[in-house]
């Protein structure tokens, strides 16, 4: 191993301590993993950059090979004491991470994909600022020393620019771009917004977003610098941030650049906080709203790939509707369980002529006395009763069957209600310890199941996201094939559909009738079935209905809703509806 390179890492390692105290020696970081190469930093998770911080355990990362390499060796404390910042003062933890993320992503319109690097920038000139400025570091000093760039980038020369504005350089200190009068100004708005929203950082992200986006869009090439130092790529890697599926009102307020933000400009006193009201919203970037409160799948996809979480769109779906769901979560359907005794032996009575002959114990009755006399030496067993298992009610299982055809949408991209509520039907079954079986069907051969019913919750909210998108024909074979015999534990059949739910009264694949096999579920499943369908409010009193008028009259329970919407409102209902014990409610 090179001993130049032993040496650097010896260093680096003695200067984190004294990176600590620059910020608190009273951190929850670990010590920092310092890589002798840059495989070896790429296999921590450092692609790009020389340093990043990893918010999920905590730690610093660094690519010695490339610190050599841009002649950053003897910036040990400044570096490390950068990366300290960002678990410090910004972002400082996952949540706020995707939060940044999510309050300037609409403020970047087609540059979405970008939101990332911006964010990065904008905590990047709170932290060096603030190091500068108050620790006396030589933050400046990095910048000289970063190779010069060369590419046709015009956010890299603005960059630099705002903090020659910050340090009060002289021009051309750190960039030797000839700039126009147009980023000259810019440049001292983004230093002003450093400046202004410094205590409250978050308040000021779209504002700095909304300067990058001109730059962004005129960008002749990514400049390499601005890779370089992009040090929260990877932040969240392992991590996974919660509360990120409900909007935020901050992130529904138009984007106020900072050329017309009051706080920036001076033009009125600094307030702790910009409302909309204090505020007139900037002529440009209009806001992509989300459905509702709550974010679509794929901008909550987007967003966890803007901080560095490589998942795909259906794992995504997964842990979307999950969190989505919880709020919802309601009591599931249970049925008393009869007390269950064991006997137990508590003494011994004596035997006498008359007694029924089996119930004398001869060993006893041979250790008391080797001579039997009845009625003097016979004795039999006296037992009693304990309870070894209290009072408790058994969770119905739930059997849900879910239409994926072309009339509904796909969850992995756009909020299907059908999913939701089958998401909260199913993690309240599993919470109250039931077993479910979920079945997504669309057309002929078009159907995925799980293994029966299971209790794994990942395994059940796989099958919920999937997708079809082709006809409609409900899987009648599957429907037999479940309730052959009798279940042993009872079961609760659902069907979340609309009009088509005709077909479960089709053949299946052997000729046999649908409405015969569909009658002996309702009888073998022991606590029936419902229908959640998306129907005309009196669809009872039209023509085109009379396979669910017949679904009804055969003895299953139809719930018509108006909206897709209505069926989370069934969901959260379901329970008390049908199963809750008598007396006992429930706030809804």
């Amino acid at each position: 191993m090179n001993a130049a390179m032993m040496e650097l890492q010896a260093r680096w390692q003695h200067a984190w301590p004294e990176a600590l105290a620059v910020w608190s020696r009273y951190t929850r970081l670990r010590d920092p993993r310092l890589c002798l190469s840059t495989d070896e930093a790429r296999a921590e998770g450092l692609n790009g950059s020389f340093a990043m911080i990893r918010l999920e355990d905590q730690r610093v990362v660094i690519d010695l090979e490339k610190i050599a390499g841009n002649g950053l060796g003897d910036y040990a404390r400044e570096i490390l004491a950068h990366e300290i910042g960002h678990h410090i003062l910004a972002p400082a933890t996952l949540s706020d991470h995707v939060r940044l993320l999510a309050r300037m992503r609409p403020a970047l319109p087609t540059r979405e994909a970008d939101v990332g690097l911006i964010a990065n920038l904008y905590s990047d000139l709170l932290i060096n600022d603030r190091l500068q400025r108050s620790s006396r570091l030589r933050m400046a000093d990095i910048f000289k020393a970063l190779p010069r760039d060369t590419s046709s980038s015009r956010l890299w020369p603005l960059y630099q620019r705002i903090y020659e504005h910050l340090w009060q350089l002289r021009k051309g200190t750190l960039t030797s771009a000839a700039l126009d009068d147009a980023t000259e100004g810019d440049a001292w708005l983004g230093a002003r917004l450093v400046r202004c929203y410094a205590r409250d950082w978050l308040e000021g992200a779209a504002g700095f977003a909304a300067l990058c986006l001109p730059y962004l869009m005129d960008n002749g090439g990514m400049a390499e610098a601005l890779r370089a130092l992009h040090d929260t790529d990877s932040a969240a890697r392992g991590g996974w941030p919660g509360g990120l599926v409900q909007v935020e009102p901050a992130e529904l307020r138009p984007a106020v650049h900072p050329a017309n933000d009051p706080r920036v400009t001076g033009e009125v006193a600094a307030k702790p906080l910009i409302s909309a009201s204090d505020v007139s919203p900037a002529p440009a970037a209009p806001v992509q709203s989300s459905a509702g409160q709550c974010r679509e799948p794929f901008e909550y996809g987007e967003i966890l790939r803007a901080c560095g979480i490589d998942l795909s769109q259906h794992d995504i779906a997964v842990r979307y509707y999950r969190e989505r769901a919880l709020p919802h979560l309601v009591r599931f359907p249970a049925r008393p369980q009869e007390m269950q005794t064991d006997p137990v032996p508590e003494g011994l009575d004596l035997w006498a002529p008359g007694d029924a002959l089996d119930q004398i114990d001869w060993l006893q009755s041979l250790l008391q006395s080797p001579t039997l006399i009845p009625g003097l030496t016979t004795v039999q067993r006296h037992w009693g009763t304990e309870t070894h298992i209290p009072p408790t009610r058994q969770a119905v299982d739930l059997d849900l069957y879910v239409d994926s055809s072309g009339s509904m949408p796909n969850p992995q991209f756009s909020t299907s209600f059908t999913t939701l509520a089958g998401a909260i039907l199913c993690l309240s079954a599993l919470r109250a310890g039931a077993r479910v079986q979920v079945t997504l069907w669309s057309g002929k051969q078009q159907f995925t199941a799980t293994p029966g019913f299971v209790r794994d919750e990942h395994a059940v909210l796989a099958v919920l996201t999937g997708h079809f998108g082709g006809g409609t024909a409900f899987p009648i074979h599957l429907l037999r094939d479940t309730y052959a015999n009798p279940r042993k534990r009872p079961t609760h059949i659902v069907v979340l559909s609309d009009d088509g739910i005709s077909t479960l009264y089709d053949q299946d694949e052997q000729g046999n009738d649908g409405y015969q096999v569909a009658g002996k579920a309702l009888q073998h499943a022991g606590t029936g079935g419902t229908l959640v369908l998306n129907l005309p409010r009196a669809w009872s009193a039209l023509n085109g209905y009379a396979p669910v008028q017949r679904a009804r009259d055969q003895g299953w329970a139809v719930y018509s809703v108006q909206s897709w919407e209505d069926m989370v409102g069934f969901a959260r209902r379901f329970s008390q509806s049908h199963y809750a014990p008598e007396g006992e409610t429930h706030a809804l």
